[in-house]
C-alpha cells in the first residue's frame, strides 16, 4: 500500500469458518490487509481490512460472497476515509488480539507475500509518514513521539524496516 489515507472496510459473520473464509477471500482478491477481528457476542464476529478505497471495496465483496457460501453474512460496510480516531481504535482492537511474542520472534516473523512491495518513504509527506507509523505494528516509536520525530528519521525508520523484512504496511 502506497500512503494515501487508508479505507476502512468491514464484514460482519454469524461464526469464525465464516469470517475466516471471508477473510481469506478479501485478502486474495485486492491488495489490502486483514487488520484483525472482533468478538461481538454470541458468535457475531466482525473483521477489519485496509487499503485504498477500490481494493477494500473489491475486498469485501468477495469476502461476503464467500461468508454467505460458507454460513451467514450479517453485515458490510466500507468507510472510504476513516477519521485517524477510527483508525487508531481498530488499532487498539488489532494489539488487544495479538498474541505476546517476544522481542526476538517478533524480529523473525516474515512479511506476507502480497506485503512485500515497498513504497518510496521519501515520496511521501511527514503527516502521511506520521499517520502510517501510527498504524504500523512494531514501529520503533509509539505514541507522541512519533509527532515530535523528523520526516528524514521516519524515513530512515521505514526503511530500516524494510530491510529487516519487518511490516511497514498496515
Amino acid at each position: 500500500m502506497d500512503g494515501r489515507l487508508m479505507s476502512l472496510g468491514m464484514i460482519e459473520t454469524y461464526g469464525l469458518p465464516a469470517l475466516i473464509a471471508a477473510a481469506d477471500a478479501a485478502a486474495k482478491t485486492a491488495d489490502v490487509k486483514v487488520t484483525t477481528y472482533e468478538k461481538v457476542d454470541a458468535g457475531i464476529v466482525t473483521i477489519y481490512i485496509l487499503g485504498d478505497v477500490a481494493a477494500v471495496k473489491a475486498a469485501v465483496d468477495a469476502g461476503a460472497a464467500e461468508a454467505k457460501r460458507v454460513g451467514k453474512l450479517l453485515s458490510t460496510h466500507v468507510i472510504p476515509r476513516p477519521d485517524p480516531a477510527v483508525h487508531t481504535m481498530i488499532q487498539e482492537a488489532w494489539a488487544k488480539n495479538q498474541p505476546k511474542a517476544s522481542p526476538k520472534e517478533e524480529l523473525n516473523m516474515a512479511p506476507a507475500p502480497h506485503e512485500v512491495c515497498a513504497p518510496n518513504w521519501s515520496k511521501m509527506t511527514v503527516a502521511q509518514l506520521r499517520e502510517l507509523a501510527h498504524h504500523t505494528p512494531r514501529f520503533p516509536i509509539t505514541g507522541r513521539d512519533i509527532q515530535l520525530v523528523s520526516k528524514a528519521e521516519l524515513v530512515r525508520l521505514f526503511t530500516g524496516m524494510d530491510a529487516e523484512g519487518g511490516d511497514p504496511a498496515t
